[in-house]
């Protein structure tokens, strides 16, 4: 008997109790159950542990799993975990590499990192950042140090729950681990497997639809002309401090030609808030009336300017290479860098609230969005009946579906059809206004 191992003992709680360390490793086996014993390390540490071979006979290699250390289980919870590990041996599985692999496999936390990183490469940057906070804010914390393949829709279906709440915030949540683990399939960093993110049913998410009225688009322009020459007024608020706030007739909100000519772009073009934020003097074809973008959400793209849009273009002063300036950024060198304008927070709410465009205790989504002039582009084009297909060229549609957003709005042949049917019912029972000029005639069926 090697020294390493004393006389194997039937480990009952009052043998296992008995085993004390001597500063050295050694071995208690048990006489009853073969390969299922205590390893003692020369520091003190104890855990039960199941010994086996793999190959044939004594030339096969031995192999030790650990089950737990003492005092986390009882014995006879160790012997019967080692009966099981001792079973798998016997149908000719190897536990120990198992385990092994286990521990070196590719956690949830590597996976997404990887993932990442090949969306930085291959996708836009805003892409990138919000796949990357959906997956930490949400998914990693929970799930980070998990061996991927692991993973089941087990584990999805309560993160996504948790988000019923924020029902798009959870379906896109959902979208991304699904691409996610896709993605890890075709490039064989996983094994083929049921995808974790399949078979859990989305939340169901309220479409939200806000296109402005003609009243409401004059309001809108009115208020841009106010803001943009003698400025829009505006009221201290009462909660705060107000000793040192400016006199009534200083109180007012001015913003320069550059923003007002973006809100109007917005609503003339269709255009997206980056493609007119990040607009330079150089893809600008007055002439041609179009807009040349190298880069947008769709890739490169073109958009066409209308009469309007070309003539407040061309009264715009043409200051800074960005349409829309921001404020410079000094460099290092002491030289300036111009950038463009970051956002239209501040102007658009000024403007938005002065036009009566805000939410209110009634109607909480009747607030405007800056995204909502370019649905209101799009709701005025379908409603002119011009197609859905122009409608999608003007507006960079890559898909088809994308338009069909607006294809309730196409009502002038429903409308009409409706306005022959109510004329005919309204004749049949007895006029009320109605005139028989206004009936269409029905085709008789044939027989």
């Amino acid at each position: 008997m090697p020294k390493s191992e004393q006389q194997p003992v039937k480990l009952t709680k009052r043998a296992v109790d008995a085993i004390k360390p001597n500063g050295t490793d050694f071995y208690v086996f048990d006489s009853e159950l073969r390969g299922f014993g205590v390893r003692v390390r020369k520091g003190g540490g104890m855990s039960y542990i199941v010994q086996y071979r793999t190959g044939a006979g004594r030339a096969g290699s031995v192999k030790r799993v650990t089950i737990a250390q003492l005092g986390k289980v009882t014995p006879e919870q160790a012997r019967e975990e080692g009966k099981r590990i001792l079973a798998s041996v016997v149908k000719g599985e190897d536990p120990a590499q198992e385990k092994a692999a286990a521990r070196t496999a590719m956690t949830f936390g590597a996976l997404a990192s990887a993932y990442l990183d090949n969306v930085a490469a291959k996708k836009k940057p805003t892409t990138h950042d919000l796949y990357r906070h959906l997956l930490k804010t949400y998914a990693l914390d929970t799930l980070s140090k998990r061996p991927a393949a692991s993973i089941t829709s087990l584990d999805i279906a309560p993160i996504h729950l948790k988000l019923k709440a924020k029902a798009t915030t959870g379906n896109r949540l959902l979208a991304v681990i699904g691409a996610m683990f896709s993605w890890a399939m075709d490039a064989k960093l996983l094994p083929k497997m049921e995808n974790p993110a399949s078979g859990i049913e989305k939340f169901k998410e309220a479409k939200r639809e806000r296109f402005l009225t003609s009243a409401e688009l004059q309001r809108l322009g009115e208020a841009i002309t106010e803001a943009e020459t003698a400025g829009i007024p505006w009221e201290p608020d009462p909660e705060k401090n107000t000793k040192h706030a400016p006199k009534a007739e200083n109180r007012r909100v001015k913003i320069d030609a550059t923003v007002a000519a973006a809100l109007r772009l917005y609503v003339l073009t269709g255009a997206r808030r980056n493609e007119i934020l990040g607009l330079t003097w150089d893809m600008v074809d007055l002439e041609r009336g179009l807009l040349f973008l190298p880069d947008s959400k769709t890739g490169q793209k073109t958009i066409i300017l209308n009469g309007p849009a070309q003539l407040i273009l061309s009264e715009l002063p043409r200051v800074d290479r960005y349409v829309v300036p921001g404020r410079p950024r000094k460099r290092a060198d002491g030289t300036w860098e111009s950038r463009p304008r970051a956002d239209l927070k501040r102007p658009w709410a000024a403007v938005r609230r002065h036009a009566g465009l805000m939410a209110d205790a009634d109607n909480p989504r009747f607030r405007v969005r800056l995204h909502d002039l370019r649905h209101t582009f799009a709701s005025v084009g379908a409603g002119s009946n011009m197609g859905l297909p122009i409608v999608g060229k003007l507006l960079g549609h890559k898909q088809s579906r994308t338009t069909e957003r607006y294809a309730h709005l196409e009502a002038d042949p429903v409308r009409k059809a409706s306005e022959a049917i109510g004329a005919r019912i309204m004749d049949a029972m007895g006029g009320n206004g109605s005139s028989r000029d206004n009936v269409v005639p029905l085709e008789k069926s044939r027989k």
